[in-house]
Parts: structure tokens; sequence; C-alpha cells
């Protein structure tokens, strides 16, 4: 059979049975003409809807959030097209579900010929439109402008559909998330991972703050909160550990087993973000940018407080910073963390002997180039053993979100009121694990001046959700990547003249403290002016077109009635 390329043909054919070669139909998916007979073969469907392919979770290597040594990627290196991996996989993957969506809705529209109830069929349509409705988000968050497909289509209008404003889509986006949230249960009753009610209304406001549509972003978080059966999970450190399994603050998640042998991510990723001195890499860690961005106990940043102190950059900083980095001279892995070149031994708690100190540049040239070690999630689980599996929940959406996404929403309408505060103050007073009516246990936010908030409610979500895949989407919508994404990586000296210029004159980690933006960016370009650190990489980012994700060329060959997004 002649190779199909176009993804809208893909709509087309999978609704034919004829086309089973093309491995178009997945085990939970048969052709529509012997599959959907039963309930139990539409319970087989849904469930397939909800495979991770389908939700995606943007990459932190793609912000200043993170570094991976001296490598770029094409959304650091400015370097995106048609013919990257994850454009094409994300827009590839994003229709295949839209199209087995529809498929499930044209059943479900009689559902007497399965042999269910119309409740049952509303509930089974609920679950689908949650899905479609997410597909169209993540589209249009990627892409700006895409098609818009409600139904089995035929070949001539494959090849010839344009694409929907984005405004218009999401229109259709909202209103698919009203009806499904309508007919979803609060839950289960079991573990069993699909859409809830908290889950759509969730995803709605996520979306409906991606496209500046701050009063329904409002109301769909604010209705999120007020279903009563949400939290906030009381450790934050704990949240992310792979002991972690259904935490009720995950409103969407799918939880991996090792017993089943499904692992969260490969070995390779999991030695990336793992000591030396446990034989990790130590090749993916956070950046100076996110590093330098956690405010200090006082809910100051660090170059407005007289608590920070650029030498012992841990001490008196939000409880975030050292449950995402690994703070110096602190347990991690079993091994003592310090990449002071002059610490040449740490302690080993497992072997109860000190070794040498690899995760130095005196131990290693591959010591991490910045000095600096994730943490957030990682223990002894990525160890394994030296397997390097671990398996924790994959999260796509929590409630700490929702809380944040309902006053980013009104701040930017200017509805500032107590249910404000209360949303940013909930989710910082879990940090220190207090509760948030306890002003003098943390940083209690009580200002009500529109600039500040919208600060504050920035800052808020990078502490909160670094390495969740939410950074890419926050520095697109507030129209900062072209800032944040063309300054340099920083990171330290080579060891002879990081010894001589830093150690040896007691100005380790940081000789200054850089100044920090409203965004909760720091400029490090002093430091670097003053031969005091190094520049590891230039990031770019050209924001005539990469505010936008380019449509993959092999659509826009098969397609010409799709165009392609400006300057690709």
């Amino acid at each position: 059979m002649k190779t199909i390329y176009s993804i809208l043909f893909l709509v087309f054919a999978l609704s034919l049975s004829s086309c089973a070669d093309l491995d178009l139909y997945p085990l939970d998916t048969g052709s529509s003409d012997s599959w959907y007979k039963t309930e139990e073969e539409v319970k087989a469907s849904i469930s397939g809807l909800y495979r991770a392919d389908f939700f995606p979770i943007d990459g932190e290597h793609w912000t200043d959030n993170h570094q991976s040594r001296d490598r770029l990627n094409d959304f650091t290196a400015a370097t995106l097209n048609g013919e990257t991996w994850d454009v094409k996989t994300r827009w590839q993957n994003a229709y295949k579900s839209i199209a087995r969506c529809n498929i499930l809705l044209n059943k479900l529209a009689t559902p007497a010929e399965i042999g269910i109830s119309e409740e049952k069929a509303e509930l089974y349509r609920a679950q689908v439109l949650f899905v479609r409705a997410t597909q169209y988000g993540i589209l249009t968050s990627c892409f700006g402008d895409v098609v818009w497909v409600d139904s089995e289509i035929s070949i001539d209008d494959a090849f010839t559909m344009g694409r929907t404003d984005r405004e218009e889509i999401m229109e259709k986006v909202y209103a698919d998330y009203d009806r499904a949230a309508a007919a979803l249960p609060l839950s289960y009753g079991t573990q069993q991972e699909l859409a809830t009610k908290s889950a759509a209304l969730a995803l709605k406001a996520r979306y409906a703050l991606y496209n500046e549509d701050w009063d329904i972003a409002a109301k769909a978080a604010k209705d999120c909160m007020d279903l009563g059966c949400n939290e906030l999970y009381p450790d934050f450190g704990e949240l992310f550990l792979a002991t972690t399994h259904h935490a009720k603050e995950n409103l969407l998640s799918w939880p991996y087993s090792l017993e089943l042998g499904i692992h969260s991510e490969s070995e390779g990723n999991i030695q990336g973000y793992s000591p030396r001195n446990r034989g990790g890499y130590a090749s993916e860690y956070p950046s100076w940018d996110l590093f330098a961005s956690y405010l200090c106990t006082d809910g100051l940043p660090i170059d407005e407080s007289p608590l920070f102190n650029p030498q012992k950059p841990f001490e008196n900083r939000d409880p975030r910073c050292a449950y995402t980095i690994v703070e110096f001279g602190t347990e991690h892995c079993g091994v003592i963390y310090d990449p002071n070149p002059k610490v040449t031994e740490v302690y080993n708690s497992i072997s109860g002997k000190y070794v040498t100190n690899l995760d130095c540049k005196s131990g290693s040239q591959y010591a991490s180039y910045n000095g600096l070690l994730r943490k957030k999630g990682v223990d002894e689980s990525y160890i394994n053993g030296g397997s390097w599996k671990v398996a924790y929940d994959r999260v796509f959406v929590r409630y700490a979100e929702v809380l944040l996404t309902y006053a980013e929403a009104m701040i930017e309408q200017g509805k500032i009121d107590k249910s404000v505060l209360d949303a940013i103050n909930m989710v910082r007073a879990r940090a220190y694990k207090v509760d948030y009516n306890n002003g003098a246990a943390y940083p209690k936010v009580v200002t009500t001046d529109r600039d500040k908030l919208r600060s504050i409610v920035r800052v808020e979500r990078r502490m909160e959700f670094a390495y969740e895949g939410l950074r890419r989407m926050d520095i697109i919508r507030w129209r900062i990547a072209d800032k944040v994404l063309n300054t340099p990586d920083y990171g330290l000296l080579d060891k002879d003249a990081l010894v001589s210029k830093l150690v040896d004159k007691n100005l380790w980690f940081w000789p200054e403290t850089p100044q920090i933006d409203e965004n909760g960016t720091p400029d490090f370009s002093p430091i670097y002016n003053q031969g005091l650190c190094r520049i590891v990489t230039r990031r770019q980012f050209d924001a005539s077109k990469n505010y936008l994700w380019p449509i993959p060329s092999q659509e826009v060959i098969t397609n010409p009635y799709l165009g392609q997004n400006d300057n690709y």
C-alpha cells in the first residue's frame, strides 16, 4: 500500500478496516467495523486514549531552568524546524488521538447498539471529550491555528482542510471540557487513571490561561477549588518521590510499576540526574538561573534580601530550593554532595567510608559544569542497585497549578481579593509545612498591588513547578522567552582558576549576588565580566518565529492548504 504521510489522511484512514497493515490499530482499538460492539470494547478503547504518549510533557531542557553540560537542543539553539522530532511527534500523536476520539463519539451516539444506557454512554462520551479537548489545548499551545476535526472525514476533505483560528478552536475546547466536567465523577473509587471532574476543570483552566482568557481560566479554576475534594499534599519534597503514588494532589497522573516492568524514564536519563559519587553521570542539572530565582525566607528575591549570602547560597532560602537542588554539604543518595574542588573526599554512608569526591572538578572533569545537581524526585530509587530503573508517578496536572492559575487569572483581570492571596499562600505555606493562615511561620503574601502580585505569582510558579514541564509555556505566554533564552548558560571556572580566584579568596560559591528582574531572572554578566565564571553555552531564541512551532514539513507538503507559521 502506498505510504501515507499526512496525519489528516490518517484521521480518515482510522475509520477504514482495510488499513490494518498501516498498524493504525493498537490492541485497544480495532477497526470501526469489527470493534466497538460491546461495552468492554468501548472501555478498552477509552483506556487506550489515556496512554501517556497522548499527554506529552514539555522538556525542562527546552527552558532556562536546566543545563545539559555544554549541549543545546532545537529549542535552546533556535534551530527548531518542521523536521524536529518533537514537532512531528506532537502533531501526529495529537491527531491520532483526535481521530480515535471522533470514531468513539460516533459509536457512542447510538448506545443502544452497544447495549449500554444513555447515562453510561454520557460518562464515556465525557471521558472521550476530555481527551479530545486536551489534544486541541496541546496543539494550539504549540502551533497556534490548527485543523479542527470533530468527525470522521472523507479522503478528499482530508487533503483540502485548512487551519481554523485558534480562538474559534478554543471556544469548542471549552465547550467540550464543560460537557465532560458535567458528566465526569469526582472519583472512580479506585486507582484507575481516567479523567475526573477535577481534571477537566483544571485543564480547562490551564489552556484558558495559556490563551489569556482570564475570566474563563479563573472560573474553571475556582469551580475546581469549590469541588471540595482536592487538597495539597502536606510534604512538597516527598510528593515527587517514587515511593509516593496516587497522591490526592495529582489530578491526572500515570503510576509506573517496576513489578510490571514499566519504568518512568530511560536508564540514560536517570543516570544523567544522578550523582557521580554513586555511578551517575551528573550531566543533567538545574541552571544557575533557576537556583537564583528562589526567594529568601523573608519572601524577598536574593538581591533584595539581607538574609542572602552568595557564599552560602542555600541558607535562608525558600524550602523548595533545597527540595529541588541538592544543598552543598548534605547527604544525597547516600553520599555527601559537595562540588567545592578542595573537598577531595566525601563521606559515603552506605560503605561507612570516605571516598574520592567525583562530584567536584578535582575528582572528575565531567562533574556538574555549574556545581548544581537536581534533587526534586531524585533519591536512592534512581540508582536502584545500579539498574537505573525507577517508577515514579508521571503527573500531568496537580492541584497546586489550579490554585496559582486562579491567582494569576484574577490578577490579570485586576480582581484582587482575599481569595487570590489565599490561593498563593496555600501553595507557599505548604512548602514551609505550615498552615497558610499562620502568617508568622512563612513569608505570607499580603500586598494587593497588581504589578507586585504579577511578579510574585510568576516567581511562585517557577519555584513550585521546576522539572514538571510548565516552564516552557510560562516563558512563551509571558513573552519573555526572547529575553531568558538569549542569555548564556553560566558555570564554574576550570579547577585551577576556580581554586585561585574563588575558593582561596573565600568567594565560593558565587563571588557576589546577581541582580534579579521582576520575572525572577538573574543577571550573571557582571560576574562573568570579572572573569569569575564562564559561559558554558550560548542559548538562542528567534522572537520572529519561535513563539510558535512550525507545522511539520511533511504535513505542509502533503496538504498545501495548511500553510506554515511565520518565518519557518
